[in-house]
């Protein structure tokens, strides 16, 4: 069955409650909130990683002398998104860039809005920032997502190529 999205004039007619999500940093005494979110992005990409990158990851997304930054979407205060992004140099810009590196929501909150909130609190970050650009991949079979992203950015074509070292 498909799910039809009101728009906010019929909602209010209807009495709809809309809940607010809320996008800020997670705290340094949020790591058991986030660890979960953590392991189901690496989970949905049937991946894993070992428990020194995850502490690495973790102090890094912590420390303010690092370029990586996280940023959570709470609704009624519980944590149902992540994203973890960083600034870099480019050699086309003056501006750095800014990578959206993970973005990730609890399947039962999905399409209530969250991915897109915290794409547009990290797009506003980097435009505080100076970046002339924010950018990210998906896995081409990821095609929930990709429906928000096609509608948010634009898909310069680009193919990535990568050697594990």
């Amino acid at each position: 069955m498909a799910t039809a999205v009101l728009p906010a004039s019929i909602k209010r007619r209807l009495g709809v409650v809309e809940r607010q999500i809320e996008i800020r940093p997670i705290r340094p005494d949020e790591r058991e909130a986030w660890e979960p979110l953590w392991a189901g992005y690496l989970t949905f990409y049937e991946t894993a990683v070992s428990p020194e990158v995850t502490d690495t990851t973790w102090r890094r997304l912590q420390d303010p002398a690092e370029p990586m930054f996280l940023l959570g979407a709470y609704l009624d205060e519980r944590l149902i998104g992540i994203v973890h992004y960083l600034f870099h140099r480019s050699t086309w810009t003056v501006g750095d860039y800014c990578y959206l590196q993970d973005l990730f929501t609890v399947p039962e909150a999905r399409g209530l809005g969250a991915g897109r909130a915290l794409i547009d609190a990290v797009t506003e970050r980097a435009r505080v920032a100076g970046a002339s650009r924010v950018y990210w991949l998906t896995h081409e079979s990821n095609a929930v997502a990709r429906g928000l992203y096609d509608r948010v950015a634009d898909r310069p074509g680009f193919i990535q190529y990568r050697r594990i070292l």
